[in-house]
């Protein structure tokens, strides 16, 4: 394997890495294990395990740990990069473009059709999720309860998170299953210092340089880097509530069209966070602050990425005889199924509707869309999108190019609104 190749593979991958971290992961099986058979299948298997145990998105994590095991550090870091970076320019390139022209009328009439597609794509993932992490009562219970805390008592998502994985642990089997001895500690620790200190640098320096804006930009996104267990949908939810409700950053429509744009690019889906930083900085001192809080966002939450990999990588063959940690995971990803429906009835409710309120009963919040700001137009393209790629199993680009054209073609029925 010359490193041509390998640059060349790993190329591809980021280039064709479109319809999230599903089909990512089986064009990566298909260009490492069965085209060019860099990887066999148990390891690219321990390894997808490993990556589904940690914050932040899976199948970039993936990439990364087989350009590590193929090439070492350099490697890793080439093949996480070439994951990450053809999709930051395009979203890049689309945030400016939807800041110049989002409000033209032909755009706004794209976007509506976009947005009843993500209500479609949100809906299939948690089909998707469902069917691989409810396998017994406890995770049916921890998928509803989950639900219930974030929908109705608006609980931190990091606490559910945290909460499902004790709950998952202290209910594995008691024994522990042999594994290798584990790797010294020393190697894992430098990795964490170096990485640490490179994560931290760009806030530092927005601090020191006085830039409150962007040092608020680069802790929220730092945190939620670490709360990612589950994979990008898992966490939207809990950006949303903040970016939208906390911090008054977006409005819940640009935060609908900000995963609609990230569905359409190559790249990890979390990728949404540069697009919503993008927005948030424009707003607050224009394009200038646009482009510094998209990099700082996309500093935070990727170097956490490459640290979690090149320190943990040695640790994977350890940690396949631990069944709890496997069982808190199992704990995480059952959560996950009612942090996404969560997600789901949000979209739903701010793309079908124009207003949303609110109806408080002690500590319960339960949402209160006005029956008369429903949008029809908007709910029977999401039906159609549902149909397409739910039933008639479409490909995602499909859908998405067909719901924005339909978008365009009805958006002269305002009287469907």
């Amino acid at each position: 394997m010359t490193f041509f190749n390998f640059f060349r593979a790993f190329a591809r991958i980021g280039l064709l890495s479109f319809g999230g971290p599903a089909a990512q992961i089986a064009l990566m099986h298909r260009e490492l294990v069965d085209d060019r058979k860099w990887l066999n299948e148990a390891e690219f298997l321990r390894a997808l395990s490993f990556c589904m145990m940690l914050p932040g998105p899976e199948a970039m994590q993936l990439a990364t740990y087989a350009g590590w095991k193929l090439r070492g550090v350099v490697g890793g870091i080439i093949a996480g990069l070439l994951f990450v970076l053809p999709g930051a320019a395009v979203i890049a390139a689309l945030a400016l473009l939807y800041l110049s022209f989002g409000d033209q009328p032909l755009v706004r009439a794209a976007f509506v059709g976009v947005k009843a597609a993500v209500i479609a794509i949100v809906l299939e993932a948690l089909l998707r999720i469902s069917k691989r992490a409810l396998k017994r009562r406890l995770h049916y219970a921890l998928a509803g309860a989950a639900f219930v805390a974030l929908a109705v008592f608006h609980l931190p998502f990091p606490l559910v998170i945290l909460v499902a994985g004790l709950i998952g642990a202290v209910t594995a089997p008691q024994a522990e299953a042999p594994s290798l001895p584990a790797p010294a500690p020393g190697r894992a620790l430098r990795v964490a210092a170096i990485a640490g200190a490179l994560w931290a640098a760009p806030l530092h320096a927005a601090k020191v340089a006085g830039a409150t804006f962007l040092t608020e930009i680069g802790i929220f996104f730092s945190k939620l880097a670490v709360v990612t267990f589950g994979g990008a949908y898992a966490v939207l939810a809990y950006m949303a509530q903040e970016v939208v409700t906390g911090r008054g950053w977006l409005t819940p429509l640009q935060m609908v069209d900000a995963l609609g744009l990230a569905e359409t690019t190559p790249g990890p889906l979390i990728l949404v966070t540069q697009f919503v930083a993008m927005l948030a900085g424009a707003a607050q001192g224009g394009i200038p602050l646009a482009l510094l809080a998209g990099a700082m966002t996309l500093w935070v939450t990727f170097v956490p990425c490459f640290l979690w990999i090149i320190a943990g990588a040695p640790y994977i063959d350890w940690l396949a005889g631990k069944p709890r940690l496997s069982a808190a995971l199992s704990g995480i990803t059952a959560a996950v199924v009612g942090v996404i429906l969560n997600l789901s009835l949000w979209f739903a409710l701010h793309v079908g509707f124009r207003s949303v309120g609110e109806a408080t009963f002690g500590p319960a919040h339960l949402p209160l869309p006005d029956p008369a700001s429903a949008d029809r137009l908007a709910i029977l393209m999401a039906g159609f999108a549902s149909y397409l790629l739910l039933k008639r199993h479409w490909r995602l680009g499909k859908v998405l190019g067909l719901s924005a054209a339909l978008g365009v073609a009805l958006g002269g029925w305002a009287g469907l609104g």
